[in-house]
């Protein structure tokens, strides 16, 4: 096993920075050739995946993009292709290519490799700012009337770790489902209950239903980071609990109850404790939210991301180390996938972003049993 997971070895924590900019830290590589980066810092494989985390590969193709083009030009959306898992133990190299650069849009491909294969690719579109002109056609979606965050001391909701600190790069508080008859009965402990919502519209319909949480970087991003560091930060958290959503609104099992044997790659003795304490919190609330039919829910088999897309409408007016709103419904699913769309507000009710990801939603069949060992039918 190789001591550390990157091309580099990883440099200290640099304490100037936010724990999302140290995650999401490129190294340059113009030895090799130009416009090529890697990974800092080893990445995220999260507790029950096939691969790394997603939203830190999204992050890193946006920073390596964002540094091929000028200063005055913002990323306004970007198309992306989950096609092989990535491995935590292997270094990862960007590689940016230069589509065209116009004078008002600018457009960048970047792939991801690991042993020379592709594992992900993303097209990124930038325009330059003030190209629109003075006169403007403007509206935006309003967000929801919902409890905001808490922030009592000692109130830090869920906080997902995502890359060698111990606090991770951000956290997150959950709302119960919109439209689910079912509220956890926890407040404050990662999940809020907004009262009275769900007996005044509860639905039997999984199209109906929202997923709804609080989201931002921990700790305050540098200014050195620009708006491109906060881009960066809202593209990694984007993912969290995408796909996920089918699963929610259709109340089935996504894990069974974590065992105290095994451990996901490069998992110390110290780390184990914190992964076993984050499936169990997922089973917990799972166990809540669906007491009423735990006999008789399906379980997942497989849930991976295949595509993730993500429109920036304010890239420059927000910042990802404030209380950002996420809601996330899905619109349809069938034939082993689900496709889900996520809109983000600012704590201000300014639309920041709106997401679309499909993913691969597999139940575990009859004739499967309980073996974990069955091969990937991708």
């Amino acid at each position: 096993m190789v001591e550390y997971a990157t091309l580099i070895k990883p440099p200290k924590v640099d304490p100037s920075k936010s724990a999302i900019e140290n995650v999401l830290e490129l190294t340059p590589l113009s030895a090799i050739g130009p416009d090529i980066f890697t990974n800092t810092r080893p990445l995220w494989h999260p507790p029950g995946a096939r691969g790394i985390y997603g939203g830190a590969v999204i992050a890193q193709c946006l920073s390596a993009a964002q540094r091929t083009v000028p200063a005055h030009f913002t990323v306004h959306s970007m198309h992306c292709y989950f096609v092989l898992a990535g491995d935590a133990e292997i270094p990862i190299l960007y590689h940016v290519e230069h589509v065209r650069s116009g004078k008002s849009f600018a457009t960048r491909t970047v792939q991801a490799r690991q042993r020379g294969k592709c594992i992900f690719t993303v097209t990124m579109s930038f325009v330059r700012e003030g190209s629109g002109g003075k006169k403007l056609v403007e509206h935006e979606a309003d967000m929801p009337d919902v409890p905001g965050p808490d922030e009592r001391e000692g109130a830090q909701g869920e906080v997902l770790k995502g890359g060698d600190s111990g606090d991770g790069p951000f956290q997150s508080q959950r709302i119960e489902i919109l439209n689910s008859a079912f509220p956890p009965p926890f407040p404050f402990s990662g999940t809020r209950s907004d009262a009275g919502a769900a007996d005044a519209d509860e639905s039997p319909n999984p199209h109906e239903k929202k997923t709804r949480q609080w989201i931002k970087a921990r700790g305050r991003i540098s200014p050195d980071g620009g708006h491109q560091a906060h881009l960066s930060a809202l593209a990694y958290m984007s993912d969290s609990y995408f796909i996920g959503t089918v699963s929610r609104v259709h109340n089935l099992w996504r894990f069974a109850a974590p065992s105290t044997g095994g451990k996901p790659p490069s998992v110390d003795a110290a780390d184990k404790h914190n992964v076993l304490k984050h499936l169990s919190e997922i089973v917990r609330l799972e166990q809540h939210d669906n007491a009423h039919r735990a006999d008789e829910r399906p379980q997942i088999g497989m849930m991976v991301s295949l595509d993730h897309t993500i429109y920036f409408h304010n890239p420059r007016d927000f910042r990802a180390d404030e209380w950002m709103f996420t809601e996330m419904e899905s619109p349809w699913a069938g034939d082993g996938r689900g496709l889900v769309l996520q809109k983000i507000w600012s704590r201000e009710g300014k639309l920041i972003a709106s997401c679309v990801q499909e993913g691969l939603v597999r139940l575990k069949q009859d004739d499967e049993g309980g073996s974990s060992k069955s091969k990937s039918k991708l």
